[in-house]
């Protein structure tokens, strides 16, 4: 606080003429009194003023420095964040448009095998329906061949072929279908036929070896006894040469002459022309024979082959063993030739019908 100001000096006095005189003395200044507490508590709370001041500017510095660096700090930081941020939705979308296409490639995915089980379930569905028609076809052709061969084995093998392919089937509409399938194998399995193929095999054979009977009037060599006698003899000592002169004669002589019996007068004057035409005789009866039985006539083919019988028992050397063993093979064949009906499979076939009628709407 500034000092009082001296008190000002009347105003009538500074108008009142002054007289001239001596000079008056100077006067004289009191001296300045000195300051109170009250000036001092003043002056003491400016200056503490002013450090507060100053005190709170430099914490005010501080702080907008402080402030000033946060906030670059944090500009920085937002910068950096805006990068991250645009660079994660720049990822994002990358992972999104990724996402897309594999979802568009499973869709694609699910599509194709979607497609794949239909063609598939289609397939299936169509070899079912086509399976009644295939194995009809197939089991008809078979009993055609069995009317003409006379064999059930055509008919066998097409009703166990069917019987598979129906255990591998899964369409239920199928199984009266095996079912009668079952039965007729069974009827197909108990037929008692002759077996065709097997008697026109053993005809074939009779018929090659017709040429290579024996007839009844063949002469053949008497020598094998003597010569195994001759063998069976242990050489005790060398003949002489007029024995063996004598043996060497009678051995040439002896077959120039031949005694037996003869029990078939008939057979025995046969000319070689005569024997030519009984064995050609005998094939055409064996051939007739074989005919008979392809075209299931067995009492022709019978009477064929007991002609036959006849005639090999005739005109040919019954003591043969070739004779022997085509007598036997021919009463064979004799015994296998019989009437038989061929098993028909109607339910089979009756019940392949109805399958198919019932698969072709669809």
């Amino acid at each position: 606080m500034n000092p009082e100001p001296a008190p000002a000096a009347p105003a009538a006095d500074a108008a009142l003429p002054v007289a001239p005189g001596p000079m008056p003395a100077p006067p004289v200044r009191p001296h300045a009194a000195l300051p109170g507490p009250g000036l001092l508590l003043a002056w003491a709370l400016a200056a503490l003023a002013l450090v507060v001041v100053a005190l709170l500017w430099q914490k005010v510095s501080s702080m907008q420095e402080q402030l000033a660096r946060q906030s670059a700090e944090a500009s920085s930081g937002a910068v950096e964040a805006r990068t991250l941020a645009r660079q994660a939705d720049t990822d994002v979308r990358d992972a999104l448009g990724k996402l897309a296409a594999l979802d568009g490639r499973v869709s694609d995915l699910a599509a194709y095998r979607a497609q794949m089980e239909e063609l598939v379930q289609s397939v299936a569905r169509a070899r079912d329906e086509n399976l009644a028609v295939d194995l009809e076809s197939a089991v008809r052709v078979a009993q055609d061949q069995a009317q003409l061969t006379g064999s059930v084995q055509p008919l066998l093998a097409a009703l166990r072929t069917a019987e598979r392919r129906l255990a591998r089937s899964s369409d239920p509409r199928l199984a009266p279908v095996a079912r009668a399938v079952a039965r007729d194998l069974e009827r197909v399995k108990k037929a008692n036929l002759a077996d065709t193929a097997g008697l026109l095999a053993r005809i074939d054979q009779l018929l090659r070896e017709v040429d290579e009977l024996p007839m009844a009037n063949a002469v053949g060599p008497q020598r094998s006894g003597a010569t195994s006698r001759e063998r069976a003899a242990p050489a005790e000592a060398a003949p002489s040469w007029w024995e063996r002169l004598g043996r060497i004669f009678w051995d040439e002589t002896r077959d120039l002459l031949r005694v037996s019996r003869i029990e078939r007068p008939d057979a025995a004057l046969l000319s070689p022309d005569q024997a030519f035409f009984v064995r050609e005789n005998l094939k055409l009866r064996l051939q007739g024979a074989r005919l008979a039985i392809l075209a299931r006539q067995y009492e022709a083919a019978r009477a064929d082959l007991a002609a036959a019988a006849t005639s090999l028992g005739t005109w040919f050397d019954p003591s043969a063993r070739r004779t022997q063993a085509a007598a036997t093979l021919l009463q064979r064949i004799r015994a296998e030739t019989r009437d038989a009906d061929l098993p028909r499979v109607d339910d089979t076939l009756v019940a392949l019908g109805q399958a198919a009628a019932v698969a072709s709407p669809r």
